[in-house]
């Protein structure tokens, strides 16, 4: 039995879809992160458990080969890089044996597997990015959550955002400490400003800024604006949200303009895309337009067909693909993303898209009652998979193909393992890295009916 402090040697053989390496010390699993398959170590021990423990790096004997220099002063604080101590090539080895591994362990299927979707660039490459502010030492801060924390690591730059997103943060912190603007402690549920939330138009570079409040501030937030406004030319949109709320939901449901548009606009797949503050909308967006391309290739629809897109967010998987077919149908429950949908598919003169607002499941059992007889359905959910009324409606309409996009290929292969069993045949599967650095995979699976 392994004992807490004990020092063992090991070899790393496996990467867990956490990120952790996987060894075996006397027959017990030890997991241990920032580690690479090869790698020769001595392991400190730090918890057991009946089954398996944990462990961290105390010396590398002898380093994997996969191994490389993670460069980021910030990857051992906050947590989101567990693989940035990988060379890229090995990182989507890892992620591609993470998609296979999940449907043939969960959804105990065997199905052939699509050459990886592995990304351009492993940096700079996000959209998007939510700073929750705090108070250290007098000062206010932004950054990051350490990991299983709500403790902020303050981050000068972080590697995949882009640099433009460091500097406005810069101009930000420097205004409210200047002027002893009210920061949130979430502790005590007082003060005011929560989170600094920043949007840009990846082929666009239009620039969005949100700051989430617990109450109206713009009295006090319009100076900063209009600083903000003169500073980045990129800057089109900075809004206010009030959150009140004492919870861990970042956005509340107000929301107050205090320069420009209350959107932004992008492209995705040729597709000019209205971007509202609360909307889905893929964070890695040259690399969602990779993954949209081989949606469309499994889809393969006829200029007859009808498509039916569920939880389709703003709308960005059914517009690009509706110069394909006859009509494409959304169906969304966040009501600002089905409004955004519909001005989408109007400003790109798209007149064969329409879009429901409500429960992917009820909505879709409410159309095909009234007749919508999809020949295709692309489904896209959130991580916790398709709900089971979701689930049971597609097998209900029958359509010849379906098309699955995930952000958990463990909730994907479990919803797709239902689908196999319910009249549907398993054919392909293609894991994509839209999160480079991250533990965060997707993956496309394409369905078709059995029979």
């Amino acid at each position: 039995m392994l004992e807490k402090n004990q020092i063992c040697s090991a070899e790393i053989t496996g990467i867990t879809s956490e990120g952790s390496g996987v060894c075996r010390i006397n027959g017990m699993a030890v997991f241990v992160p920032e580690t690479a398959v090869g790698d020769k170590l001595e392991i400190r021990i730090v918890k057991v458990l009946k089954n398996y423990a944990y462990g961290i790096i105390e010396h590398i004997s002898e380093p994997s080969p996969d191994r490389t220099d993670f460069l980021c002063p910030q990857y051992k604080k906050c947590g989101g890089c567990v693989f940035r101590h990988l060379t890229y090539e090995a990182e989507c080895k890892v992620k591609d044996n993470i998609v296979s591994d999940a449907f043939r362990r969960i959804g105990g299927l065997d199905i052939e597997t699509d050459t990886f979707i592995s990304a351009d660039t492993t940096e700079r490459y996000r959209n998007k990015a939510q700073y929750p502010l705090a108070v250290q030492d007098g000062q206010a801060v932004c950054g990051f959550y350490a990991p299983r924390s709500h403790r902020v690591i303050p981050i000068e730059d972080c590697l995949l955002q882009p640099e433009v997103f460091s500097e406005i943060i810069r101009v930000c912190l420097e205004f409210i400490n200047q002027n002893r603007l009210s920061v949130y402690d979430e502790n005590t549920h007082s003060g005011i400003l929560r989170h600094i939330y920043i949007r840009q138009g990846a082929h666009s570079g239009q620039i969005m800024v949100c700051f989430v409040v617990r109450k109206d501030y713009s009295r006090q937030l319009d100076k900063l604006a209009h600083i903000l406004h003169h500073m980045f030319g990129e800057i089109e949109s900075i809004v206010m949200n009030i959150n009140p709320d004492n919870t861990n939901v970042i956005l509340g449901n107000k929301w107050l303009s205090l320069y420009g548009s209350d959107t932004i606009t992008d492209t995705m797949c040729g597709n000019k895309i209205l971007i509202s503050p609360p909307s889905f909308y893929q964070v890695n967006t040259v690399q969602a337009e990779k993954l949209y391309a081989k949606a469309l290739e499994y889809a393969a629809p006829a200029p007859t067909d009808i498509l039916a897109d569920l939880y389709c967010g703003m709308g960005t998987i059914g517009l690009s693909m509706a110069d394909n077919v006859q009509s494409v149908i959304g169906v969304e429950i966040v009501p600002e993303a089905v409004e955004d949908a519909k001005r989408n598919a109007d400003i790109n003169k798209i007149h064969n898209a329409e879009f429901h607002c409500g429960d992917a499941g009820e909505v879709f059992e409410k159309l095909r009652k009234n007749g919508c007889s999809p020949d295709i359905i692309v489904v896209d959910p959130p991580r916790k998979g398709c709900s089971e009324q979701t689930l049971r409606n597609i097998v209900s309409a029958a359509p010849r193909k379906v098309v699955m996009i995930s952000c958990n290929p463990s909730t994907a292969a479990r919803d797709v393992k239902w689908l196999t069993e319910n009249g549907y045949t398993a054919q392909k599967v293609c894991g994509a890295d839209l999160f480079p650095r991250t533990r965060h995979v997707e993956c496309v699976v394409l369905m078709s009916k059995s029979g």
